[in-house]
Parts: C-alpha cells; structure tokens; sequence
C-alpha cells in the first residue's frame, strides 16, 4: 500500500474510534470522500431478507425514501439483476460511468460475508491505484461495521426490511453473529427462510485450530414457545462445546436440558451435529431424529447414512451414537430442516436443485435454494426453511484474499 493509501486507512480508522458507534460510519465515510475528492460515499447495508441493499442515513428533516427511525432513514433497494446486486454477490469492485460523474462500488466484505457495498462518486474516472485504494477501505469498513454494530441497533434496525416477531427476535439471538465463513479448507453459509417470523430453526458454527463445529437444530412446535425451546437446546450444545465435550456428549446433555427445562410437556428438539477435522476432513456427524445430512459429491447428491437417534429431549435417558466419513476436496455437506421438505416445498426437487447450483459458493448457494423454496411454496411458509451448506476443498492453513472474499475459490464457486 502507498503512502496516499496508508493514510486514508490510518485516518477511517481513527474517525471511526472517535465518533460515537451511531455515527462511525458517517465519520468514515466523511473521511473517504475527503481523502478522494467524493461527491458523495454511501455505505449500503445487505437486507436482512437476503434480497435488497439498505441505504442508510442521518436525515434531520422528515424529508427522504424508505423507513424512518427518529432522524434514522433506510432506503431499500430490491435487488434487480444490476450492477449493485451483481458486485455484492460477485464479490468484485465495478465502475459505472454516468452524468459526469464516476460510481465506484466495492464489496464491504469479512470472511466471505457480504456485509454490503461501499459507493463513491467521483469526478474524474478513477485509475487502478485509487480502485484498489476503495476496495481496501471497503474491507476496512466492514470491520468498522462489525465493531461499532455491538452498541447499538441502528445496523440491525437498518437491515429489518419486514418487523419481526417476538419468537424470531428470540430466534436471531440463536444464530452465528455471521452467516458465511471462508478459512483455508472449507466455505460454508447457512440461511433461514423466513427470517422475519416462526423461532424453531437454528444453525450454528464455530471454528476452534484445527476443528469445525457445525450444528442445525430444528424445536418443534411453532412461536415462542419453539423459540425457548430452541433457546435451551442451543445454549446446552453451546455451553458443552465450549467446554470441549465430545459430539455425543453434547447430545446428551443437550437432550437432557430439554427434557428437564421445557415449559411445554413433551418438548423436544431434533438436530444433526457435526465436528470435523480440518487436517484431515474426517467428519463426525450424529442425527437426533432430524433429516439426515447429503453429500454432493461429483454429479451424485446421496443422504449420509447416520445411527438412528431420538430427537434431542424426548428420551433422555437414552444415550446417541455417531458416525464418521471422510470429505474429498470438492465435497459438498448439505443439511436442511423439515421446512424445506414439508406440504408444498416437498414439491421441490431437491436432488436435482443441488446439483444445479453446485458451481455457486455456499454464500450464493443457500439464497438460491431458498428462492427456489418460496418459488414453490411461498411466498410465505408455513414452517422455517433452514440450510447450511459445508464446502470441503482440503488444504488447512492460511486463504488467499482480496479485500475479505477469498479469492483462491473464485475460478469454481
């Protein structure tokens, strides 16, 4: 990086220090455009429902498009095919001529999650050094919005396209802070369809050294008493994993969790679970009465053979047994709840579906496979629709990058 370049990265980083967590990226973005001559620098904000952008910005006049929160406005714009949609899911900077004005846009990216865009206007067409200047920044943004989104609810208000329901506000608590992570031998990306209402489904993930933990849980019932109970098998596999008990041990207390502390009699959680070796690619797997897991590999897409198991709750005293495989480089783990299978959904050829969109990274796959969901059964469910897709590529250690989207994949995904 250049001297122009460092500069402009030292002075984001110290206007977003110094301002206030509502106005970081007001004081960000002030920088930017100081620093490039900008008529004007937007950050815009990937939808919550996975299908818009959100503009955000401090009106103080009731003037202005979209939502309004006090002096808070948020403009969404539906994805249409276009340059914004298409640089937010291909993870490349564009440049859009027009109106004698240059539009740089540039993916706001950490790990493979699409955060959202950055866009500056510019008045002169801006060469290569000043692209990759921006498309730094960008990625430098998003750690700004991760950072300051801890103290407050602007972001999270900004991204909430539809109000959500009290089952799924307990609902989102449950889910990874970030849906899509790329390290140097996987990619995953999990979804949730709706996003905005029910509260049984959840998936999980952690990355410890040399493991991957995975987990996607399905409470039964509807509402917020789904969600609580989904709250408590959660928090045990949360709290035993934490404490790095084993697979089968974190079933077992999970399930006994359950059992002991549901509010609603009979209660249960069904779940697969999942640890896999990232020097090596073995993956144990376990099924407490949940669909069971498939494995896209080549131009064959069949469902993992797993031990039977009783949904998580429903007999505690029973103990659960799991079971290893090996992932080749290529390999895809697809695990889905019943909500992608139930009445009308059921219509869809899931096999066939997977293998269509085998080429996408699981950022994009997991969108796509809930679009063709609601094709089908929408355009709302009846039952949540969760997903979480596992690409194994082998190769633990260090990822190729660019500006927080890795770059090493980009030929195949």
């Amino acid at each position: 990086m250049d001297d122009s370049g460092q500069a402009v990265l030292t002075g984001v980083l110290q206007a977003a220090e110094d301002a206030a967590p509502v106005e970081a990226v007001e004081a960000v973005t002030g920088t930017i455009a100081a620093a490039l001559h900008a008529s004007s620098v937007s950050l815009l904000i990937a939808d919550l429902s996975g299908r818009a952008l959100v503009r955000l910005t401090h009106q103080p006049t009731p003037d202005g498009p979209g939502r309004r929160q006090d002096e808070e406005a948020a403009e969404v714009l539906p994805f249409d095919g276009g340059p914004y949609e298409q640089v937010l899911r291909q993870q490349s900077t564009r440049v859009l001529p027009g109106d004698g004005r240059w539009t740089v846009l540039a993916p706001v990216t950490e790990r493979g999650e699409a955060i959202g865009l950055l866009e500056i206007a510019l008045p002169e067409k801006p060469d290569e050094s000043v692209i990759t200047q921006i498309a730094r920044t960008a990625h430098a943004l998003a750690f700004v919005v991760i950072a300051n989104r801890r103290h407050t609810d602007l972001f999270e208000w900004g991204q909430r396209s539809s109000p959500f329901t009290l089952s799924a506000e307990i609902q989102r608590r449950l889910l990874p802070a970030a849906f899509t992570c790329e390290a140097g031998a996987f990619a995953l990306s999990g979804w949730l369809e709706p996003a905005a209402s029910v509260g049984g489904d959840t998936f999980d993930y952690s990355l410890a050294r040399d493991l991957l933990h995975v987990s996607v849980t399905d409470a039964m019932g509807h509402g917020v008493a789904s969600a609580l109970t989904a709250t408590l098998g959660v928090g045990s596999l949360r709290n035993t994993r934490r404490r790095g008990d084993s697979l089968v041990a974190q079933a077992d207390q999970a399930s006994r969790a359950v059992a002991d502390n549901a509010n609603v009699p009979g209660a249960y959680v069904t779940a697969v679970l999942g640890r896999m070796d990232l020097r090596t690619g073995r993956c144990e797997l376990l099924n407490a009465g949940h669909v069971p897991p498939l494995l896209v590999r080549g131009d064959r897409v069949v469902p993992v053979e797993l031990p039977s198991n009783f949904p998580l709750g429903m007999f505690p005293e029973e103990r659960y047994r799991s079971r290893e495989i090996s992932l080749l480089p290529g390999d895809r783990l697809v695990i889905v709840t019943d909500g992608m299978r139930e009445r009308n959904a059921a219509d869809l050829d899931l096999v066939a579906a997977l293998l269509e969109i085998a080429h996408l990274h699981p950022r994009e796959a997991v969108r796509a496979l809930s679009d063709r969901v609601l094709a089908i059964a929408g355009p709302v469910l009846a039952d949540d629709a969760t997903l979480l897709i596992i690409d194994w590529y082998d190769g633990h250690g260090p990822r190729r990058t660019a500006a927080g989207a890795d770059i090493a994949r980009a030929s195949t995904h």
